[in-house]
């Protein structure tokens, strides 16, 4: 008498194996601003899929602490500096993975944004995306395989925030480069995709509330304007680059994702 393919004996090898296997095996994920906040929940959450993980940021000191996540090696970059972003691509041989995270929160309206506020916010939220586009999207052309997450956020051409204005023009940058290169290179394996938190709950975050001349009330702020009642975690924001890291998503690209709380609704 054969087994049938319902029984539990063969069920219970089949979910053995599935939950030995990691989303992310075998690819090879770079990605920038891992010292804290969203890097570094995603960092975790991409090896804890089976990623090998390159983290990098520019805090030598701070990225240290993931020494010690198994599939995680650092590295200190800047990812404004064209040589250090250059090097980094040179040093690896195949990435599957580019996740380009790193960025910079300007507070003010344009009347308070001086030319270089403007520049420091360019620099860091866009021209760093293209550096490291720039040297990584070849190794991808190469082998016909590729997968590109930039960081955006709410803040952008989706919704109009109040003293977010040089970061806001800079995140909708980043949703037109996003665009932009999933046009240029759908028929060529590469898929390029951009996250758009709404308020995310990290160390970066708490610094700046607390830098308000009244760090109550700006925190009272913040919780006023998320529709759920709380901020995202990092995690929850890790959650989703992993699938978009993962092959599950192999038919979206050129896309925003949302992920703020029906914030924007």
């Amino acid at each position: 008498m054969g087994i049938s393919p319902y029984s539990s004996g063969v069920c219970v090898c089949v979910c053995v194996c599935l939950q030995a296997m990691g989303r992310l095996d075998g690819k090879v994920v770079v990605l920038s601003a891992a010292a804290q906040g969203i890097g570094r929940a995603a960092a975790i959450a991409f090896a804890k899929e089976g990623a090998q993980v390159i983290a990098t940021d520019i805090n030598a000191e701070k990225l240290k602490e993931l020494d010690g996540h198994a599939g995680i090696k650092t590295r200190a970059v800047d990812v404004t500096k064209r040589d250090q972003v250059e090097a980094l691509a040179k040093d690896l041989d195949e990435v599957d993975v580019l996740f380009n995270v790193a960025g910079y929160v300007h507070h003010g309206s344009i009347l308070a944004t001086d030319e270089k506020d403007w520049d420091v916010t360019m620099n860091v939220n866009v021209r760093s995306m293209f550096l490291m586009i720039k040297a990584f999207l070849p190794k991808m052309l190469a082998k016909k395989s590729g997968n590109i997450i930039n960081m955006a956020s709410v803040a952008s051409s989706i919704k109009g925030v109040v003293d977010r204005c040089a970061y806001s023009t800079s995140k909708a940058a980043v949703i037109g480069l996003t665009k932009s290169v999933a046009a240029d290179f759908v028929d060529q394996g590469i898929r390029c995709n951009c996250v758009c938190p709404g308020t995310v709950d990290t160390p970066s975050l708490r610094e700046r509330i607390q830098a308000r001349p009244n760090p109550e009330q700006a925190l009272k702020d913040f919780l006023a304007r998320q529709k759920t009642g709380r901020m995202c975690t990092p995690e929850e924001v890790a959650h989703l680059c992993v699938y978009l890291a993962s092959d599950e998503s192999a038919y979206v690209t050129g896309r925003e994702h949302i992920i703020d709380g029906g914030w924007s609704l």
